[in-house]
């Protein structure tokens, strides 16, 4: 479906840019990977193993300790929550109210990646469908077949774009992809030898969604994922909604979602809390799916950070395995972990207090592993 195109400021656009470019996140970071097929199976760490059931009690005074602001975040929300008592807290700027809103940045990659998951439930595709079957004219004639296993796994191949949008442009979906398909940009890598986050890929799965379903995207998060897990603060804004809804966590001013299926959704950590849980419950996805969103790329074995065929991230912390995702959008970084059938969840958003990627992810993989 087409998009409406809308202003957006350059320094906002920038912003997210380089984000993509990054990955997005403080806990990313480009990962080797492999062609991912339908059939791949899981390696160790995957849930049910003795490493994912490991149990750790929630270190509230680690906790607190590592949200005072300070030259890393200046201010930190966490929510613990599944098994056993909740815990919540939130310091410095960020809003006390524990059901305050905020814009999710790339974790919206994994609503879009239960989307794609669900349809090919129903048979609508599979992952080794060529996206150029789905969305015929949109990639370039000569590039190489691309899967939508492909594209969830972030193992596309496609490169990063070489051309600059106009300054004060929010380009739409299709727009997006014109510039990452630009004859001036490299074609995508080929045979694909690394797995490369990259923000096409889900723009691409978005265009997917609306394309096979004839619905827009943010009809089809209400309906297949917001709708049945009751989940009344998560949405996909229209284009031109630059507002957070009251309670906003943090004011981080209005910025235009044109970041769309790749990370422009609006959520609060008591619904990504009810989200995480529900996807690693299996709720939302049929057997054979759930068996795919936690299959790990082959070549992923040994890199520091790890994608799934179904976008989520894998990590050992502490010798506990756990799934979620980042994501960044405007002043926040943010993210949202589980560990094996959601016993024990994680949501945490920060306001980064400086620029060192390094100290940040630190800060993270503290976070999680003393919640999880």
């Amino acid at each position: 479906m087409p998009k409406t195109a809308y202003s957006v400021p350059a320094a906002t656009r920038r912003t997210r840019w380089t984000a993509l470019v990054l990955a997005g996140a403080a806990l990313v970071s480009v990962t080797a990977g492999a062609v991912l097929p339908a059939s791949a199976t899981e390696l160790p760490g995957a849930p049910g193993t003795a490493a994912a059931r490991a149990y750790h009690p929630v270190d509230t005074a680690a906790l607190t300790a590592l949200m005072k602001p300070d030259a890393v975040a200046s201010g930190t929300m966490v929510r613990v929550g599944g098994t056993g008592p909740g815990w919540t807290a939130a310091t410095g700027p960020l809003s006390q109210d524990p059901a305050a809103n905020f814009r999710i940045g790339s974790i919206t990659k994994l609503f879009t990646s239960t989307l794609v998951l669900q349809l090919v439930g129903e048979g609508r595709f599979t992952l080794d469908t060529p996206v150029q079957e789905l969305l015929p004219g949109t990639l370039p004639a000569h590039w190489k077949p691309i899967t939508v296993g492909q594209l969830l796994s972030h193992t596309s191949g496609i490169q990063e774009p070489c051309v600059a949008f106009v300054d004060g442009e929010a380009p739409t979906p299709e727009q997006v992809v014109a510039h990452w398909t630009d004859p001036r940009c490299a074609a995508p890598q080929y045979p694909v030898r690394v797995q490369r986050y990259n923000g096409a890929n889900y723009f691409l799965l978005g265009m997917v969604v609306e394309k096979v379903t004839g619905r827009s995207y943010a009809d089809e998060i209400r309906r297949r994922i917001a709708r049945p897990l009751g989940l009344r603060h998560t949405y996909s804004p229209k284009p031109g909604d630059r507002t957070v809804p009251g309670p906003v966590l943090a004011d981080g001013g209005e910025i235009e979602p044109w970041a769309w299926a790749e990370g422009g959704m609006l959520s609060n950590a008591p619904d990504l809390e009810r989200f995480i849980t529900g996807l690693l419950r299996g709720r939302l996805l049929k057997p054979a799916q759930q068996r795919q969103l936690f299959a790990m790329p082959a070549l992923s074995e040994g890199a520091v950070d790890r994608f799934s065929t179904g976008g989520l991230m894998r990590a050992e912390i502490g010798g506990t395995v756990v799934w979620g995702k980042t994501g960044s959008m405007g002043r926040s970084t943010s993210g949202v972990f589980a560990t094996e059938g959601g016993r024990r969840t994680l949501v945490h958003s920060l306001l980064p207090a400086g620029v060192d990627r390094d100290l940040m992810r630190g800060r993270v993989v503290a976070l999680v592993g003393a919640a999880l």
